[in-house]
């Protein structure tokens, strides 16, 4: 396994992290406790997890994962093996959490932080993020800003404040954030040398060979404040391993249940240049899966590829990908395809 550091730190986090958001729906705590402990015997040592999850977020099953990560960690008794990440549920509709609008203030903060302890059974969080801001913004790929006067949001300042608190108690070793534009990462940065209130670490966001949009701001501040992208979705829910290739549904696969639910992929665009890098990892005799993610792996800007899979062999074939090293002939094919619509899927 390769191992990067984590932002400014002192911490060795592998270049595959193992994403969770399946377990409690699409699996059940048996199946996860076999993939924890697969990933395990590759080296993995970094697990993200989020109070939201499962996913998809429905107020039945909202911490189920996090609770089978704990259940795994007292079982196996290995939590000094484990750089652990969770997040705190950001501004919403969805009032099961707390029954009250999820808001990132020290209340809630507070409130999530206790919950996801207690759940994952330990008494601190390598790393705690913040899933998705508190202001009213451009994410989740939406476009066409329009600027809102947003006076009630929890001034940047204040949740710093927060996370600083945490970090103080034990309770948190570090933060990072989710889901975050340049502005509010710049913004963030700066409120935290400022007020000598801890750097955020890490910038977890998409990244994908169909949505590339990281580069255009955020993986310059990546590099320049040591704050690494921890890539999710690096298959685009599973549209670059060709699973769904030809208009294909797979029994059981996430866009087969839940396809109406994550669109952000299989737009006419998503579908068209998906069949084209699965057609060119097919001319090299690669796995289209692979060559995805060892793309995301090759990035200067990465500090973490989030893999995530429903069955053991899907998760060996995603965590092996940190072998593969892409030729220049392969990366300049991805390029030609890329420069004809660079982030199809924003």
């Amino acid at each position: 396994m390769e191992y990067r550091k984590l932002g400014n730190t002192d911490i060795d986090v592998s270049v595959i992290c193992l994403g969770t958001m399946t377990w409690g729906e699409q699996n059940n705590q048996e199946e996860a406790f076999a993939q924890m402990d697969c990933a395990m015997d590759y080296g993995v040592n970094f697990f993200d997890t989020a109070e939201l999850y499962s996913v998809p977020p429905r107020k039945e099953t909202w911490g189920s994962t996090e609770k089978i990560i704990g259940d795994w960690l007292m079982d196996r008794k290995c939590r000094d093996k484990v750089i652990l990440a969770t997040k705190v549920t950001g501004r919403s509709g969805m009032k099961w959490f707390r029954n009250k609008e999820t808001r990132l203030n020290r209340e809630q903060i507070n409130l999530a932080v206790e919950g996801s302890l207690k759940r994952l059974k330990t008494d601190y969080i390598d790393l705690y993020q913040l899933h998705w801001p508190d202001r009213k913004s451009n994410f989740f790929g939406q476009l066409s800003y329009k600027h809102q006067n947003d006076d009630e949001y929890v001034e940047i300042e204040d949740q710093l404040e927060i996370l600083s608190d945490l970090v103080r108690s034990g309770k948190v070793r570090y933060v990072g954030l989710s889901n975050e534009t340049p502005w509010g990462v710049m913004k963030f940065i700066s409120c935290a040398e400022r007020l000598n209130f801890p750097k955020v670490v890490s910038i977890q966001n998409p990244y994908s060979l169909l949505n590339r949009s990281y580069e255009v701001g955020l993986a310059e501040i990546s590099m320049r404040e040591k704050c690494g992208l921890l890539a999710y979705s690096p298959l685009a829910f599973g549209m670059l391993t060709g699973k769904y290739d030809n208009g294909s549904k797979p029994d059981g696969a996430r866009l087969t249940l839940f396809g109406e639910m994550f669109t952000r992929y299989t737009k006419p665009k998503g579908l068209k240049y998906s069949e084209k890098f699965n057609d060119l990892a097919k001319k090299f005799d690669m796995s289209p899966t692979q060559m995805a993610l060892a793309f995301v792996n090759s990035r200067d800007f990465l500090t973490s590829n989030i893999i995530g899979a429903t069955n053991i062999d899907q998760l060996k074939e995603n965590i092996e990908s940190f072998s593969i090293r892409l030729s220049s002939e392969i990366l300049e094919e991805i390029e030609k395809i890329s420069n004809e619509n660079p982030f199809p899927c924003p």
